[in-house]
């Protein structure tokens, strides 16, 4: 990173960049009350005024740190002092699965919740260039690839809300540099110089980098570079996608590799599409890693069927190379406990019409697909069927119209959007 400290009018030029083509209709900053989030927010603030949207702040309390309750009055009394709205969303933790990756999916999905309420349309983040070095750092130890490696978006879509990073572009020590000089207090979260957590590591690790020339501006850099790469093979997905990728009815048809097919899709476009299709069918908010993506490929060529991240793959022969397809399909394991009212979104996607009422709701369909006299008729696999909605009373199955069962209801994969949207979105 350079000596050289950013001027104010840099920093209100990277806030504003974000909005030249696009403004909110109203933003919140997530703040936790740390020097970013802190800056982050007095920036937008200001640039909500000259552009005429409201600006809000939310902090999320995760109930772990006792220091957090100094935290967040610390961003109250901010806020409360120039008349903004500030929220508190309260989250604990149960215990289970990864705590970093448990809050991290919390903070997004309460503040998105949280936003529709309010009629948030845009949240920002306050990470940096900092953030964007030491992610590198991290990503490089587990031998991420192009993606792995290539910054994070400067903006994307999540749960039904616009997320930016206006401030990838100013270093963590701008940014205190700015509350210095404007005089606006921030709190350090203690965690930040504790050795066990992986991003206090990777920070240690830069600093020794230093001597070499290697800082967080160069890794930041490299990881820009990474990213316009990434985006250009994101574009020649998305072209296969309109030339060589199906939808039907929740599920996705993608070519198999073939040495044929390798001279008109690369084998590394393909490796992407599946992944994609993963993320899209499943409803994970990240696709698998890398080395379950390996033995996916692996057992694609020695098997005709095979699950990974709550999807089926089913292949579909042909008596042609090009005739020969993967069908993605939900699995029925990952499914078969959702139960939602009929007039619910069921499976984060499935919208199911036909004549409502309180003591029906929605199941996977399951083994009662040989209650279906005409499902081989729908032209997918049993196992996939299995996998899709169908609407219960009690024990008794009402219909199941992916399995052709029921003329008074169907069902609409729409709660994702398309492949290609979601495709263009991420």
């Amino acid at each position: 990173m350079s000596d050289e400290v950013l001027p104010d009018e840099m920093l209100r030029h990277f806030i504003g960049s974000g909005f030249i083509i696009e403004k909110p209709k109203k933003l919140a900053v997530a703040v936790s009350g740390g020097g970013d989030s802190m800056a982050c927010l007095d920036l937008m603030l200001a640039h909500g005024r000259d552009s005429e949207f409201p600006v809000e702040a939310v902090t999320v309390d995760h109930g772990l740190r006792p220091e957090a309750a100094d935290e967040i009055a610390l961003v109250a009394a901010y806020c409360a002092d120039r008349g903004v709205r500030h929220s508190v969303l309260d989250w604990s933790w149960d215990g289970t699965g990864n705590l970093q990756a448990e809050a991290r999916a919390a903070r997004y999905g309460l503040i998105a919740a949280w936003a529709k309420e309010r009629g948030v349309d845009w949240v920002a983040l306050g990470h940096t260039q900092d953030d964007v070095a030491e992610t590198f750092l991290m990503r490089l130890a587990r031998r991420s690839g192009v993606d792995g490696l290539a910054q994070m978006e400067h903006r994307f879509k999540r749960d039904g809300v616009t997320w930016t990073r206006p401030l990838l572009n100013a270093g963590r020590a701008d940014l205190r540099d700015y509350l210095r000089r404007h005089g606006i207090k921030w709190a350090e979260d203690p965690s930040n110089e504790d050795p066990e957590f992986e991003r206090v590591k990777a920070r240690s690790v830069l600093a020794a980098l230093a001597p070499l020339g290697i800082d967080a501006d160069v890794l930041a850099d490299v990881s820009h570079n990474l990213w316009v790469s990434k985006s250009a093979l994101d574009h020649v997905m998305r072209d296969v996608v309109y030339r060589y990728v199906a939808e039907d009815r929740g599920d996705l048809i993608l070519p198999t590799e073939h040495p044929e097919v390798d001279r008109i899709i690369p084998s590394e476009i393909i490796f992407r599409l599946r992944r994609a299709a993963i993320r899209w069918v499943g409803g994970a908010d990240y696709p698998p890693r890398s080395d379950a993506m390996i033995e996916l490929d692996m057992g694609l060529r020695e098997q005709d069927s095979y699950t990974l991240g709550g999807c089926r793959f089913h292949k579909m022969e042909g008596e042609k190379f090009y005739q020969t397809r993967w069908r993605i399909s939900r699995e029925f394991n990952a499914v078969k406990d959702v139960i939602t009212k009929t007039d619910a979104l069921w499976d984060g996607r499935w919208r199911l019409d036909g004549p409502h009422d309180e003591d029906l709701e929605i199941r996977a369909l399951g083994e009662a697909v040989s209650k279906c006299p005409d499902w081989r008729d729908s032209a997918r696999p049993r196992a996939a069927l299995m996998a899709s909605p169908s609407i219960w009373r009690g024990d008794s199955l009402i219909a199941a119209p992916l399995a052709g069962f029921g003329e008074e209801w169907s069902a609409s994969a729409t709660g994702r959007g398309t492949f290609a949207a979601f495709l263009h979105s991420r």
